[in-house]
């Protein structure tokens, strides 16, 4: 039976220098050329990420902000879906910045961003080079984001998620990821990567028992319980090795996810005409 292959980016796919293997291209192409489909899900935005898509030769959509964006790369999609928060709550938020003590706030959507203080821009965390133009005024962001992110302080970050769910918890999902400098991510209610798979299979006609997932972070938890098969990495954290069916026997950065396919999916090249079609 031909799978939905919905695997993680940072932690799974990618090695610990945030690359594809050699390998995992190899077994990823098998497992293409016998007819399973391969959906990255991932909380980087498309930027940062078009260029796997691409390395690997994929073909179906593409789940980028945590679920929020839900796309074909490069190909205009009549089942482009862009889950959004009101553009309202983010100069809601930066009216009480000093309030609330945040260092910074930004806003995402498929292809840009706009941060409201530069000096807090990192490379690492945004899609493309920073400017002036990417600044956060009411004029630059226009449109509703489908993410926001707000970098927080060790000292402000829990009193923040309590204020941000108390104003706004029915209208969000806030996450938080960053060890000793925290983040603070903000999507709509009720949007995460098993939200927008379910979307999918809705559209595309498949149920959670033809999809096998893989993740290793807290943002994986909802997929890797949906999907019919989910697999936790070996270097995962507890919480998705708690909601999977099964763990990789090795971490991202011995390929992981490579090996588990080839075996479950029987990919091996030597056994490889049996799946040809």
């Amino acid at each position: 039976m031909k799978k939905i292959i919905a695997l993680d980016l940072d932690g799974t796919t990618l090695n610990k220098q945030s690359l594809i293997t050699e390998r995992t291209k190899e077994v990823l192409h098998l497992a293409q050329e016998a007819g399973h489909s391969i959906i990255l899900a991932t909380g980087r935005p498309y930027p940062m990420s078009r260029m796997f898509y691409s390395q690997l030769g994929l073909k179906d959509p593409m789940l980028n902000l945590n679920g929020a964006i839900v796309h074909l790369p490069e190909k205009p999609w009549n089942l482009e879906k862009h889950f959004t928060l009101s553009r309202d709550i983010v100069f809601d938020l930066i009216a009480e910045k000093e309030t609330l003590g945040f260092n910074f706030i930004a806003a995402e959507n498929k292809e840009t961003f706009y941060i409201d203080d530069l000096n807090y821009y990192q490379a690492a965390f945004f899609s493309d080079q920073a400017s002036k133009e990417n600044l956060l005024t009411p004029k630059t962001l226009y449109q509703d984001p489908a993410s926001i992110m707000i970098g927080a302080t060790e000292e402000s970050v829990h009193s923040l998620i309590d204020t941000l769910k108390m104003r706004y918890g029915n209208l969000v999902e806030v996450r938080t990821w960053g060890g000793n400098s925290p983040m603070i991510e903000v999507t709509q209610k009720g949007v995460h990567k098993a939200h927008s798979l379910e979307y999918l299979g809705a559209k595309l006609s498949f149920k959670p028992k033809d999809v096998i997932a893989f993740g290793d972070e807290k943002n994986d938890v909802e997929m890797i319980s949906w999907a019919g098969h989910g697999v936790a990495m070996e270097n995962g954290t507890l919480a998705v090795k708690e909601a999977a069916n099964d763990m990789t026997t090795f971490s991202n950065d011995a390929n992981g996810v490579a090996e588990y396919l080839a075996d479950y999916l029987q990919l091996e090249k030597n056994n490889f005409t049996s799946y040809a079609i």
